[in-house]
């Protein structure tokens, strides 16, 4: 595999991730449990979806093959993405949606922070942008996940539940590959590993502080990365894609 392919696919796992979470988010809008949240799900999604465009814009530059961002993530079948399973996994109830927000947020803040080092001037650049944004989303999904912790019994027991579930996704985001460990050599992608050592730390205090207990590390899902993913992702795409698959070229 090439520089270039290297650094495209490396482009597009950064990009998918905020994609798809992006429109998971979005699912939400008008269906809030009240006015304040469906506001602050609405601003995260509309934050991660313009994180998305800026690096698949960046994407369609390397690649060179005079495709746009809307190609990349209107046109692109399923086994091209590249997200971790995290992302996809359905919104369930809202306890759900906050453990996954912030499972993912408390790893997203520590990747861009890193990120910032590299060795590329243009992911430097995106990452400086969205870094403020990030960080809202962590202190938006980690205030959530004390206040439902450290609530009722009813949103301790859906809370402490929403971790058990997504729990088994989180290993992924922190699993270096070839891909990675190339990346990571040319000076251009993230240690992940020391990724995960922030992470932990990070996530060990706002479970404390939220009296919730810490999944066990049992049986870790994978394959999102190289574009195995799970049965919603489909689903996904059917909702996402349709508008450009049913009538190409379409322009506002």
């Amino acid at each position: 595999m090439g520089n270039n392919n290297n650094l495209l696919e490396y482009i597009l796992r950064i990009a998918d991730n905020s994609l798809i979470l992006g429109h998971r988010v979005s699912e939400w809008c008008g269906h809030g449990p009240s006015l304040e949240t469906d506001i602050g799900l609405t601003n995260i999604a509309l934050d991660l979806v313009g994180h998305a465009r800026t690096l698949l814009d960046y994407a369609a530059e390397v690649q060179n093959l005079d495709k746009s961002a809307d190609d990349l993530a209107f046109l692109r079948d399923v086994r091209g993405f590249k997200n971790c399973l995290l992302v996809e996994q359905p919104n369930g109830n809202f306890a759900d949606t906050i453990a996954r927000q912030f499972l993912f947020d408390s790893f997203n803040y520590h990747f861009y922070e890193a990120l910032q080092e590299s060795q590329d001037a243009q992911l430097v650049a995106i990452a400086k942008k969205s870094i403020k944004e990030i960080a809202y989303h962590y202190r938006y999904s980690a205030e959530w996940m004390i206040r439902l912790g450290d609530g009722t019994d009813e949103s301790y027991e859906k809370m402490q539940a929403a971790l058990e579930q997504l729990w088994t996704y989180t290993d992924e985001l922190f699993r270096m590959d070839a891909l990675d460990e190339a990346m990571l050599e040319a000076g251009i992608g993230v240690d992940l590993k020391l990724v995960k050592i922030y992470w932990n730390e990070r996530v060990d205090h706002i479970l404390a502080e939220a009296l919730l207990s810490r999944p066990k590390d049992a049986w870790m899902q994978k394959g999102g990365k190289q574009g195995m993913h799970s049965e919603h992702m489909g689903f996904i795409l059917a909702e996402m894609q349709w508008m450009q698959r049913a009538y190409p070229g379409l322009e506002w």
